[in-house]
């Protein structure tokens, strides 16, 4: 097994990080992601473990970047399987059994941290985080398909090396995007994904992540994924009841709108009542809008990956 480390204005945490990861992993990638703190030589020259080896990106590429240059070089290596953790030390290295059992059982293809497994933990994070978490965690079940994962944006994670060599790393996103649009790309091949519960220790690290500049890069990662995914598995690979529903869901919803809009405006600028007609042929559409997006969520929710695939690429 394999881990990968970015390492970008990590220099205080780092060696204490590499210390503290066990005889489980036996190779480790730190990845000095053009680190105006010189993370790789500080690494270099102050960590004597054997399995550790520095790589280094001569122009910043984002976590999601150096994630990916040292996850391809553990796949390079031959390992099986393959770990992420943050260089801040918000991830504990005593969770990485917990996170990689599911992997070695056979039971799922990936597995992410979940922070949110126990209230203790939680009343520990920052507000601002939870309320993110939420919201992001509702986006990426949409855009991902995954509708029985929480956290999404969590950093710990571990992948099979034979799902992760069937990855398309050069579409990947390179930044804080990086790992829903993991979770995107797993799902166009039917990965098996699954939380494993963990606990965040918060410290003195200083996050690089403005919420005000990404928001706005978030949500459009997640429209594109979701339209992609929606098209790739209801119109591309497949053509069932849900692939009518969707569409015909959204066209009576947005007819009814508009339409009930236009007929309401138009009444209150002229002080005609509607009648029943007008209220019925504005209220059906709608209501039977929300009834066929309603069905098309709970048949993507029953889709949900169950079979491994690592299983059945020999």
């Amino acid at each position: 097994m394999a881990a990968a480390i970015p390492c970008y204005r990590v220099k205080r945490h780092i060696l204490t990080l590499l210390s503290a990861i066990g005889a489980e992993v036996g190779a480790i990638y730190v990845v000095d992601d053009a680190c105006p703190e010189g993370s790789g030589d500080w690494v270099a020259s102050g960590c004597d473990d054997p399995r550790v080896r520095v790589l280094r990106h001569t122009q910043n590429q984002g976590v999601g970047g150096a994630t990916i240059t040292g996850m391809r070089q553990a796949l390079a290596d031959g390992a099986e399987v393959i770990i992420k953790l943050d260089g801040d030390g918000q991830m504990d290295p005593a969770f990485v059994p917990t996170l990689i059992a599911p992997i070695l059982a056979g039971e799922a293809d990936y597995a992410k941290g979940n922070r949110f497994f126990d209230p203790e933990s939680v009343a520990q994070m920052p507000t601002g985080r939870i309320i993110g978490n939420a919201v992001l965690s509702f986006l990426a079940k949409l855009s991902t398909g995954y509708w029985d994962i929480f956290d999404p944006t969590n950093g710990f994670l571990a992948i099979h090396a034979r799902v992760a060599a069937r990855l398309p790393w050069e579409k990947l996103a390179r930044g804080y995007f990086f790992e829903t649009d993991m979770l995107f790309r797993l799902n166009t091949l039917r990965a098996v994904v699954m939380d494993a519960p963990m606990s965040a220790r918060y410290g003195d690290e200083a996050s690089g992540l403005n919420g005000w500049r990404e928001a706005p890069r978030f949500l459009a990662g997640h429209a594109r994924c979701l339209l992609k995914r929606l098209f790739y598995n209801y119109y591309l690979r497949d053509f069932s009841v849900a692939s009518l529903e969707l569409p015909l869901g959204v066209a009576l919803l947005l007819f009814g709108v508009i339409f009930g809009a236009w007929k309401w405006l138009t009444g209150y600028q002229t002080g005609a009542f509607s009648s029943a007609g007008t209220v019925m042929l504005a209220a059906l559409p709608v209501l039977l809008g929300v009834q066929l997006l309603l069905a098309f969520l709970q048949h993507d929710a029953r889709s949900v990956p169950r079979a491994p695939l690592h299983k059945r690429l020999r």
